[in-house]
């Protein structure tokens, strides 16, 4: 059985092309990407060990190794924190059947307070987990007639994976499905993401569960709405990360062209609503 961190190593070796590090291609392979003697050539550890580790037989590996790794496929900051928190979570104790204290969703008066100065920006309050928990009137502007909002307690990941409404509203569904995915590796704690993705799992089948094991940051593209009147409308996003505590982020919806531009204002004269915050 594979595990988190083993998952990563593999689908990262998989991804880079020989060539890309000066080595040459050895014609055609069952597998695509870089061979496992290379990357543990070039990590300075016995093919035996990192087969070890891609497959889930090594939980543990020395920080060393870790670096060594992370060298050894190049990668950048953002994959480098990703690593090691698998590390973490490979390492530690999964969640068991009790589902975890969730986290809060309360957001501080002086980030509601950002919300109101941001108006009639898009903008709203997540986490990691896909829990929407606070909004401008922008965003419920955008969001109007998707189906995300008409929950007491909207969630965008569940939203994504379970609601066939997310699969027309995004115009770029399966980039979305992605990130989504990926995130709840960043969640507000280990075992609450695994609760949740354990929760998920039989809602959301082959399409939530695949994506799970990729480990691989998706790109950044705009993001695309299909909205119901506004026609497609073209997003560039900025994302604020809160502190540690507060395991929330601010995230920013600009737009990416004129039409976007235009068809905002279009809705925006038509009677809008308010700052609203989710407990």
């Amino acid at each position: 059985m594979g595990t988190p961190l083993g998952d990563f190593v593999r689908a990262k070796r998989d991804s880079i092309q020989p060539g890309s590090f000066g080595l040459p291609d050895r014609g055609r392979r069952r597998s695509p990407g870089l061979r496992r003697s290379d990357l543990a050539a070039r990590a300075g550890i016995s093919v035996e060990y990192l087969s070890r580790i891609e497959q889930g037989r090594d939980r543990n590996p020395s920080p060393a190794v870790v670096n060594a790794l992370a060298d050894a496929l190049s990668l950048d900051a953002a994959e480098r924190d990703h690593l090691r928190y698998l590390v973490k979570i490979t390492g530690g104790a999964c969640a068991g059947p009790r589902r975890p204290a969730p986290p809060s969703r309360d957001v501080r008066p002086t980030m509601l307070e950002t919300l109101r100065l941001l108006e009639p920006a898009v903008a709203f309050v997540t986490n990691r987990l896909g829990d929407v928990l606070a909004y401008t009137s922008g965003f419920e502007l955008v969001m109007r007639g998707s189906g995300l909002l008409e929950t007491p307690a909207p969630n965008l990941t569940r939203y994504v994976f379970t609601d066939p409404r997310a699969r027309t509203f995004f115009a770029d569904w399966h980039q979305v499905a992605d990130e989504q995915a990926f995130d709840l590796w960043l969640g507000p704690s280990a075992e609450t993401s695994e609760w949740f993705k354990n929760e998920l799992a039989p809602l959301a089948g082959q399409e939530f569960t695949q994506r799970l094991g990729r480990h691989l940051p998706p790109p950044q593209v705009p993001l695309r709405l299909n909205h119901p009147t506004a026609h497609e409308l073209r997003w560039q996003r900025e994302r604020l990360e809160l502190p540690r505590t507060d395991a929330q982020q601010l995230l920013i919806l600009l737009p990416a062209d004129e039409p976007t531009m235009r068809a905002m204002e279009r809705l925006r004269r038509r009677p809008g609503g308010a700052l609203r915050a989710i407990g």
